[in-house]
């Protein structure tokens, strides 16, 4: 697997400071055996722990995919990908795992084969020049929805996405 930090698909950060109600996200990159990464997701701020472990923090609403892989001497043990939104002070969340306090969780997939698919729908919107963490929160839910049953996912098109940005505007 390739570190996306050398991909350059990680949003440039910001030095401004931070609030109380950030979500942080504990990354660990230990080669070959424990690897969680940010595959897309705008970070507000980092914080260097270790040589091997990581913390990003995330402005409220700001929604954020996070992998994670592990492996032993025989293969990969444990694949997952959640793609969170950044919960506000006082609103209601889904605790997960390395995520601090928790989000509103809207896809999450285990099992590399469809972990995998997940990436490639990630792929496939960042083909369409747009950027993920702007979609309808509703495709990732149906994103998850139908992988979780085995079926393929909607493509989501540059229509799809103007559709979204219409009825979110008539919302605010």
């Amino acid at each position: 697997m390739n570190h996306p930090l050398a991909s350059g698909r990680v949003a440039a950060r910001t030095a401004s400071p931070l609030r109380k109600d950030c979500t942080e996200i504990e990354l660990i990159w230990i080669e070959k055996r424990l690897e969680h990464w940010i595959r897309f997701g705008r970070i507000a701020s980092e914080r260097i722990v270790s040589r091997k472990t990581r913390i990003v923090t995330f402005r409220p609403d700001a929604v954020v995919a996070l992998v994670r892989w592990s492996a032993n001497d025989f293969g990969t043990v444990h694949s997952r990908v959640d793609i969170l939104r950044a919960v506000r002070s006082g609103e209601a969340y889904t605790t997960a795992p390395f995520v601090r306090p928790g989000g509103e969780l809207l896809l999450s997939i285990q099992g590399w084969p469809k972990v995998q698919k997940v990436l490639e729908v990630i792929d496939g919107i960042e083909a369409e020049d747009l950027d993920p963490c702007d979609i309808a929160p509703d495709h990732w839910r149906h994103v998850h929805t139908r992988l979780s049953a085995g079926e393929p996912a909607r493509a989501y098109t540059v229509e799809r996405h103007q559709a979204w940005l219409k009825r979110k505007a008539l919302g605010q």
